[in-house]
């Protein structure tokens, strides 16, 4: 089990990079979805949107090259991010989001999913076994 676990740590914080990286080019590419489950009270949805997808990229970069600010600064931005999800959730099933969001099992499970990814992101942290 120690072995797997380790195995984890190490895989976790590559993986949450790929995904920061994809995540990150859908911000430009598509900003709209995310546009529509950003919490009403902020303005300025679009420049939150290109914001937080050059974030993560900028994470996603760091955290596949290694770089040692890049655990940290991808746990800080998925608790930045986390409203919007909560928000999601909150929406769901009213008709505000887009259809591909609009589904409730989908949006509430991705406000626990953070906790998960928090993890991930905090791996980068550790020194691989090996490295010293």
């Amino acid at each position: 089990m120690g072995e797997r676990l380790e195995r984890l740590r190490g895989a976790a914080p590559i993986a949450l990079g790929a995904l920061f990286v994809g995540s990150g080019l859908l911000h430009f590419a598509a900003p709209g979805p995310f546009e529509a489950i950003m919490p009403r009270r902020l303005p300025a949805h679009r420049a939150f949107v290109y914001g937080s997808g050059a974030a993560e990229l900028v994470c996603g970069a760091g955290l596949l090259t290694r770089r040692p600010w890049a655990g940290t600064a991808s746990a800080a931005l998925l608790l930045a991010v986390w409203p919007a999800n909560v928000q999601m959730a909150l929406d769901s099933g009213s008709g505000r989001l887009p259809r591909v969001a609009d589904n409730r099992v989908v949006a509430w499970s991705r406000v626990p999913l953070q906790i998960p990814l928090v993890w991930a992101a905090l791996q980068a942290r550790r020194t691989p076994r090996g490295d010293g």
